[in-house]
């Protein structure tokens, strides 16, 4: 049987880990360490940015790695499980929870809107909206109008 979004979102997988990053990657990431995060991790950091604010999955790795004392958090994996954290939150809401993570508040780095969020950068641009801030189009790409000054300090 398939795995609900918040059977995926408790699944650690053996993570978090610390791992020492081969000459190659050391170059391409400008740092020697790397943490993976478990997905609850992803899901703790993005559950604590407030209404009215905003967070970018950079500064989520920036606290992963800070949190672990390492150079750098995963690129790959925050991405994927910010995704998970997406879902499992929807999900529960469906089930009638009212306390659900807001996972909208979460931008791609550039402050682009995530199409792989539940409902796509549409359904996360007007609930983005409700809470205040302004959505643009910049080329192909959904964004939030001067998001670097919404930030959370997180």
């Amino acid at each position: 049987m398939k795995k609900t979004w918040q059977e995926k979102l408790k699944d650690s997988k053996d993570l978090p880990k610390v791992v020492t990053l081969k000459k190659e990657a050391q170059a391409h990431w400008h740092g020697k360490t790397m943490a993976i995060p478990a997905p609850l991790e992803v899901n703790k950091i993005m559950a604590s940015v407030p209404k009215g604010k905003l967070i970018t999955i950079d500064v989520i790795r920036q606290k992963i790695a800070q949190k672990h004392k390492t150079d750098i958090g995963c690129p790959l994996t925050t991405g994927i499980f910010s995704w998970i954290a997406a879902h499992a939150a929807e999900e529960a809401k469906v089930e009638g929870k009212k306390q659900i993570t807001p996972w909208w508040r979460t931008l791609k780095s550039d402050g682009s809107l995530n199409e792989k969020y539940p409902g796509g950068a549409e359904n996360q641009g007007k609930l983005l909206q409700k809470e205040g801030h302004q959505i643009i189009q910049k080329g192909k790409k959904v964004k939030v109008l001067n998001f670097e000054k919404a930030l959370a300090k997180v």
